[in-house]
């Protein structure tokens, strides 16, 4: 996220921190990504890490409320622990534990810290096209996540839509989107605007996850993106675990390739032939998930900035997109 949450003090995350034996000199706010807030420390001997603080009150993907998603979440960063650890998984970018064996501490009732160490790469872009040669690279560790045994904490992901039927309430009824904040009025606006696209997209949707054949289940990362991509010589570094979870492997080989040739080196690696079906399920299913947590976020208090504002704009590009 580029706006820093306004209800921290940063003297917590220098607290925090002590657990993992990091005694911080410096500590910066990194303006990246979007969904969690990140800095950078640098302790006492020089040394860097890495710090993601997630937002409990905003991942609906993990669950409805804070208590839900801390847990989801500690389950999520052990899994990719173990999957760097034990799994030997070099490409897998993990969180370290703290002296209590943790990866996942709690700040206060909203935020949750997990601490990496500080890692160089070229990183890459949401939106960003791959050459055929690093596609080929990401199938390729992909492959090799996919043929791990699965660690005993992680969380089947079936392809169920969290927040469904909220989304399908507040766009039958745009009215109860309320008005918390700038773009509150705008949303229930657009949404009275898409209601027939959106409620036809939701539905279809439903059709095609209950006729999914599911039953090949691997570990798959849930957002193998370019801007989850961090590259060096040797090939790609995966970043940002918390959405790991049991599923088929189109829910990540989707957001690679569609094109056979180039899947084709996944399925001779792994034997798993991908299936176009799933794969347009899973496409549809990411527009959907990202519509459902804007219109929960505009739905609830906000503000106005940066953050809000690309949202609102990603929100009406996704509708738009929905409705071709």
């Amino acid at each position: 996220m580029r706006d820093r949450p306004v209800d921290l003090d940063e003297q917590q995350i220098q607290s925090a921190l002590t657990d993992w034996g990091v005694h911080a000199a410096v500590l910066s706010h990194v303006p990246l990504g979007f969904g969690d807030h990140h800095w950078s420390a640098t302790d006492t001997s020089g040394r860097r890490w890495f710090l993601t603080l997630a937002d409990l009150e905003h991942k609906a993907f993990l669950g409805a409320d804070p208590d839900t998603v801390l847990h989801r979440l500690g389950a999520a960063m052990d899994t990719t622990a173990h999957l760097h650890d034990e799994g030997g998984l070099g490409f897998v970018v993990a969180p370290l534990r703290s002296a209590g064996g943790e990866t996942v501490q709690r700040i206060g009732e909203r935020y949750a810290l997990s601490v990496f160490p500080y890692t160089n790469g070229t990183p890459g872009a949401f939106g960003q096209t791959l050459s055929s040669e690093r596609r080929a690279q990401v199938l390729d560790a992909l492959a090799r996540l996919h043929g791990r045994t699965p660690p005993r904490t992680i969380r089947a992901t079936p392809p169920e839509l969290a927040g469904a039927e909220r989304l399908a309430e507040l766009t039958a009824d745009p009215e109860k989107v309320g008005d918390q904040g700038p773009f509150a009025a705008l949303t229930a606006e657009l949404l009275a605007g898409q209601r027939t696209v959106l409620l036809g997209r939701l539905a279809e949707f439903g059709r095609r996850a209950a006729e999914a054949d599911t039953s090949r289940a691997v570990t798959t990362h849930g957002e193998p993106h370019p801007g989850n991509l961090l590259w060096r010589e040797a090939g790609p570094l995966l970043v940002d675990w918390d959405t790991v979870g049991l599923a088929v492997p189109e829910r990540d080989l989707w957001l690679v390739t569609d094109d056979p040739d180039e899947l084709a080196r996944y399925a001779e690696a792994t034997g798993h032939v991908p299936d176009p079906a799933l794969l347009a399920l899973y496409r549809l299913r990411w527009d959907l998930q990202d519509v459902v947590e804007f219109v929960d976020w505009f739905a609830a208090p906000h503000r106005r900035g940066p953050d809000t504002e690309q949202a609102w704009r990603d929100l009406g590009t996704i509708l738009h997109r929905l409705g071709r």
